[in-house]
């Protein structure tokens, strides 16, 4: 019997997202270009004072934190109003060069500085959205909330790989798949409904997640910033909003970071976990995409070789399949 387990996605959008998002002010547009725009900038130039760029402080209150909107256009080479204006999404088409002095006065890394591009080049619908221009923009809509289905070759990998815990993740950060192994280490997603199998959603809404990493701030932190690029990446995402919406509602703490417009991709990294079964264990967790379909990525988890860590895992590999094994 394959050891891979996929999920079913939900059939249709959900219908909540203006009920869930209007319970918070401002967090129904929050997904969408234009505020996304004005509030990652606003957060930028918040985090930055004059002398940490090396223009003169004159003293008295500052009425806002951080940068001012002139010094910032001062930095920037450009002209307070073009700059506000910018801030505010009313320019129909900024130049690449623009964008670019705007990421350098900002000291944008470069994760930063493409998630900048990407708001500032999206245009409105007719419908209001985000996301292209007329039809297109409702096209992108659709392909956004059109259901994913896992690829045939991920299977395949998860198949040929039973001793290391491995998950497909897709857009907004939905399990699509995943296998026995798995399944020991973070659990069983085939006991969840399909709307509910989301890395996010469960690191912010089961109780469990907060005891099983070590460090479940940063964890959590990773989740929200990668949904800022999920957000910039697909504004028009019904079910990302949806999704953002519902975690802004439920969590104070993801409410609370989503404010500060963190980004940062799924890449690799070490978790240190606190399995219920075999104790702590410190693994490298790695984000590996296709080349032709970056919506959907292949996480592993590993030990180093002859370490604690790989023999606890082993043991939890291992008793996850006689479990599976036993008669039912």
């Amino acid at each position: 019997m394959s050891a891979n387990r996929t999920s079913r996605p939900d059939p249709t959008p959900g219908t909540a997202v203006s009920a869930v998002t209007s319970a918070v002010p401002g967090i129904a547009t929050s997904v969408g270009a234009a505020s996304g725009l004005a509030e990652f900038l606003r957060t930028r130039r918040s985090r930055l004072r004059p002398e940490d760029v090396d223009l003169p402080d004159f003293g008295g209150r500052r009425r806002v934190a951080g940068l001012r909107r002139e010094e910032l256009a001062q930095l920037a080479g450009v002209s307070v109003d073009y700059y506000t204006r910018l801030e505010q999404g009313r320019v129909g088409n900024p130049s690449d060069a623009v964008l670019d002095a705007v990421a350098r006065a900002l000291r944008l890394d470069p994760e930063e500085a493409g998630h900048l591009h990407r708001l500032a080049r999206t245009r409105p619908t007719r419908a209001g959205g985000a996301g292209g221009t007329g039809g297109a923009g409702r096209s992108q809509a659709r392909g956004a909330a059109a259901l994913q289905k896992v690829r045939p070759s991920m299977v395949r990998l998860l198949d040929a790989m039973p001793d290391v815990p491995a998950v497909v993740m897709g857009r907004r950060m939905d399990i699509l798949a995943w296998n026995s192994a798995a399944v020991a280490l973070l659990g069983d997603y085939g006991t969840l409904a399909p709307a509910e199998r989301n890395i996010a959603r469960i690191t912010f809404l089961d109780p469990a997640s907060r005891t099983l990493y070590d460090d479940w701030v940063a964890c959590a932190r990773e989740n929200v910033a990668f949904l800022h690029l999920e957000a910039g990446r697909r504004p028009d995402d019904p079910r990302l909003a949806e999704l953002i919406g519902e975690l802004s509602v439920r969590s104070q703490e993801f409410r609370q970071w989503w404010a500060e417009h963190p980004v940062r991709d799924k890449t690799s990294g070490h978790k240190v976990f606190h399995h219920p079964l075999v104790g702590r264990m410190e693994l490298v967790y790695d984000t590996l995409r296709s080349a032709d379909d970056p919506d959907q990525a292949l996480v592993t988890y590993t030990a180093d070789p002859g370490s604690p860590s790989e023999d606890a895992l082993r043991m939890l590999i291992s008793w996850e399949a006689d479990r599976i094994a036993r008669p039912r």
